[in-house]
């Protein structure tokens, strides 16, 4: 979330406050908005099976990379300056004496994991997501091994995104060790997983650093009154009420105590105990959920629907729409020698790539001068791009026609309205009616 003032002066007893959300019940989940853990959203004996006679001869997806540590330590630096001054003079409440060391321990621990760099929770979501491919597709992961086929595997060259590409690997290969010679080295393609700061997203870039509607639309959202109340709401449960008086910007206290609370869960394996930070302990789930709104609309107005009338937010996303399809065309035209196309990205790729696709949730844009709100849209960060959230198309053949599958976070999911199923209520799709749906060709 982008700060509502740059960094708090250190001396003058303005800084940041506390934790926030560990509570990792899914009831909770949204809360957290795009830092929300990884889940699959289907059983899988929930899966439709293809129609007769197809079987399965190509899959691809793409991925955000999994949990990670927080990018930086600012705000933990800046919480526990804050905590450092109160306990100093005597003005913690019962619950703030148990803070301090909580996101002590929790910034030392992502210090040793290295901030922004995928924790043991990210590599194990992303170990498991490739054991279930597999478990999905077996028949197509066999005949890869027995037909040589290539399995290319490509990242924006980040740090979190390489290791989550090679987390997954990794664990698909354990799954089928025939398949390990066929993996190929994650390879860097930036424009393609990466394109929010490559040369296609000038204009988006252009977008987020100058455009007036965006700033007052998100000045107007941050400056309702129950932001300052949750702000409050947040310090006070650990700071005693006098001392709370004379932090200089509650606002940027107590979301900086909310960014280490959203961040906790994906930390969860390297707590003491490996279960979690409890750090719902020192943040109400209302404040809780309203830091989070925030951040939503943040999310969706920076890279998601956005205002209506714009696609500026997710145009640029065409050109990996635009891949997915390629590599499904060249499988059918008979000149891949692919069997599995495997890309890890982040949700600055993925949020514009469902809002491009029109995914569930993802659909309706907000009208200017009315502001997005959960009560009248859909959009959730937590559901369109949790931490190691993924869009997958697999791909079935019978003699010359082609059908594709999509899984969005594992969940069998329609493509966009107007573009018509083999049958109603069929998760396959005919390739020729994707194209004519999709305008391409």
């Amino acid at each position: 979330m982008r700060r509502l003032a740059p960094v708090l002066a250190l001396g003058a007893l303005l800084l940041t406050a506390l934790p926030a959300h560990a509570a990792e019940a899914p009831a909770h989940r949204e809360s957290y908005g795009t830092k929300a853990p990884y889940a699959p959203r289907q059983s899988p004996r929930a899966y439709q099976r293809p129609p007769a006679g197809f079987a399965p001869v190509f899959t691809e997806n793409v991925s955000r990379h999994g949990s990670r540590a927080a990018s930086d330590g600012a705000d933990a630096e800046l919480v526990l300056a804050l905590w450092d001054r109160a306990e100093a003079e005597g003005q913690l409440t019962g619950k703030g004496e148990e803070f301090g060391p909580v996101v002590r321990g929790l910034r030392a621990a992502m210090t040793k994991t290295g901030y922004g760099s995928l924790s043991g929770r990210g590599r194990q979501e992303m170990a498991d997501t490739a054991v279930r491919l597999e478990r999905r597709l077996p028949d197509l992961f066999r005949r890869i091994a027995d037909d040589g086929e290539k399995i290319d595997v490509v990242s924006s060259g980040q740090g979190r995104a390489v290791a989550s590409g090679t987390a997954f690997t990794g664990a698909l290969a354990e799954a089928e060790p025939a398949l390990k010679p066929l993996i190929g080295p994650v390879r860097t393609d930036k424009d393609l997983l990466y394109f929010h700061k490559a040369a296609g997203g000038a204009a988006y870039r252009d977008y987020i650093e100058n455009d007036q509607r965006l700033k007052d639309t998100l000045g107007g959202i941050t400056g309702r009154p129950r932001t300052r109340e949750a702000a409050h709401g947040i310090l006070r449960k650990i700071l005693k009420e006098p001392f709370v008086a004379r932090v200089d910007d509650q606002v940027a206290a107590a979301r900086a105590v909310y960014e280490l609370y959203a961040i906790a869960p994906a930390m969860s394996e390297e707590s003491p105990d490996g279960e979690g930070w409890g750090m719902e302990r020192f943040v109400s789930r209302s404040d809780a959920a309203w830091f989070g709104y925030l951040s939503d609309a943040e999310d969706f107005y920076e890279k998601g629907p956005g205002f209506a009338g714009s696609d500026i937010t997710y145009k640029m996303a065409d050109v990996l729409l635009d891949d997915f399809f390629r590599q499904v065309e060249a499988k059918r035209a008979g000149t891949s020698d692919l069997g599995a196309e495997l890309r890890f990205s982040h949700a600055e790729e993925i949020i514009p790539l469902a809002a491009l696709m029109g995914l569930p949730g993802s659909t309706e844009p907000a009208e200017p001068g009315e502001a997005y709100t959960y009560a009248d849209n859909p959009w959730r960060g937590a559901d369109v791009s949790p931490l190691g959230a993924n869009i997958q198309w697999d791909v079935f053949a019978k003699g010359g026609r082609y059908l594709v599958r999509m899984l969005y976070n594992e969940k069998e999911t329609p493509f966009k309205a107007g573009c018509r199923p083999v049958a109603e209520g069929s998760a396959f799709y005919d390739l020729d009616e994707l194209e004519r749906c999709f305008g391409r060709g």
